[in-house]
């Protein structure tokens, strides 16, 4: 699915002011290159904080249903005409590659809560083929959204101005990324997925797969 042009002042904005600001982009990449080029664990960002937000069966999700799972994470909202449908088409290529029977669990948080009640995610995961036996949709309130999507997974967003909207479902402006957090609830990893040089098939696809390897194999 294509995507409408985006002002590359605004993508660049995002991706090192929201996504990576807290971390430290060149330090955070330095140390995972490093990590790549000599096959040892991923460094550890961070802890992911406990939250309380709503599945896509209405049912009240928190950390503890993630306990002992290595899960990738990324942040959307159903109504986006840029981004979303590419992260989500790329986040159900994962769960293709991924065997079944593995412990790995795949999250994706709405930004527009409003928008995204339960229904709305449930619908819109039916449609990109989410096994919800793996793939867990979330919302919930503002406030919890966001302490844990930009507090703890490092994914950041903000509000379109309306005089800067470039069409009626330019609503929001979020990281592209994924992240890796592993069986300890500890952020591990971040993976762009899109933009100007991101080769999603033959480069980043393959570089998440062996990661969540990795951490699986972690005690």
């Amino acid at each position: 699915m294509a995507e409408p042009a985006r002002p590359l002042p605004r993508s660049v904005w995002l991706g090192s002011s929201l996504a990576f600001g807290l971390i430290g982009l060149a330090v955070f990449v330095s140390l995972l290159q490093n990590a790549r080029l000599q096959k040892t664990p991923p460094p550890t960002i961070g802890p992911v904080a406990d939250f309380t937000l709503t599945n896509q069966d209405g049912n009240v999700s928190t950390l503890a249903d993630f306990t002992n799972h290595v899960w990738i994470a990324d942040i959307i909202f159903t109504t986006c005409a840029g981004p979303c449908p590419r992260m989500t088409a790329q986040m159900k290529s994962l769960q293709e590659k991924l065997p079944a029977d593995s412990r790995v669990r795949f999250v994706t948080v709405t930004t527009i809560p409003e928008i995204d009640t339960p229904e709305q995610l449930k619908k819109y995961g039916t449609h990109y083929g989410a096994d919800f036996s793996r793939w867990t949709f979330l919302t919930g309130g503002k406030t919890e959204i966001s302490k844990f999507a930009s507090g703890s997974l490092k994914l950041g967003f903000q509000p379109v101005k309306p005089e800067e909207q470039q069409n009626p479902a330019d609503l929001l402006i979020h990281s592209t990324s994924f992240v890796i957090v592993d069986k300890h609830a500890q952020l591990r990893a971040v993976f762009e997925t899109g933009g100007e040089g991101v080769d999603w098939t033959n480069a980043v696809l393959p570089k998440i797969i062996s990661t969540v390897h990795q951490l699986e194999n972690e005690p």
